[in-house]
């Protein structure tokens, strides 16, 4: 599990979404009125983080999804024998924050032209994925992938898939770098320093 480059937010459009202006009780909505995302892309430590400090993510967790094996282990995981990527699946409120928004905060996050690697970390359980929750966010991200591949010299290889069982990993890793004293405020644009 990653050590990894101190990462900032790059993409000008990532920043506008993260410091967009809100109040607190926009973060407390109806679970009812929420939908959910799952994403991977490389440590989940990171990408939690990252999505913690978004304006209308209302809940974040890190796990284990796309695999075949039932109630997976981190040290199963990371073995890359269970067929699992490391993933944060979160809830969102969708008059705040759309899912195109939270694509655009994830790949600001990642190099999505590298297979089954984000920086240091390497093997499948590090790979990239869109896990989709509902046929429309299918189409949103074919659609965002194939509007932002012209800006890419290699191909992008973030697979898009329709979510299957999605697995909390150990107490320990959630919110991991929030405990290690990294600020998870909304709007927070401070780099995110991966270490473990």
């Amino acid at each position: 599990m990653g050590s990894g480059p101190v990462k900032g937010f790059n993409n000008p459009a990532a920043k506008q979404i993260i410091t967009k202006e809100h109040s607190p009780e926009q973060n407390k909505v109806d679970k009812d009125a929420c939908q959910t995302a799952t994403f991977a892309a490389g440590c989940f430590w990171g990408v939690q983080l990252a999505f913690q400090r978004v304006p209308g993510v209302v809940h974040t967790m890190v796990g284990y999804t796309d695999g075949a094996k039932e109630h997976p282990a981190y040290e199963d995981v990371c073995r890359g024998s269970t067929g699992h990527t490391e993933a944060v699946q979160m809830m969102f409120n969708p008059e705040l924050v759309s899912f195109k928004d939270l694509l655009v905060v994830l790949f600001d996050r990642m190099d999505p032209t590298t297979l089954d690697r984000q920086g240091n970390d390497r093997g499948t359980q590090y790979r990239s994925g869109i896990y989709y929750h509902t046929d429309q966010h299918k189409e949103d991200a074919l659609e965002f992938i194939k509007e932002i591949q012209p800006k890419y010299t290699g191909k992008i290889v973030v697979e898009v898939k329709k979510a299957s069982k999605f697995w909390p990993a150990e107490d320990y890793h959630q919110k991991y770098l929030e405990k290690g004293s990294q600020k998870a405020d909304k709007g927070c644009l401070e780099p995110i320093k991966c270490y473990g």
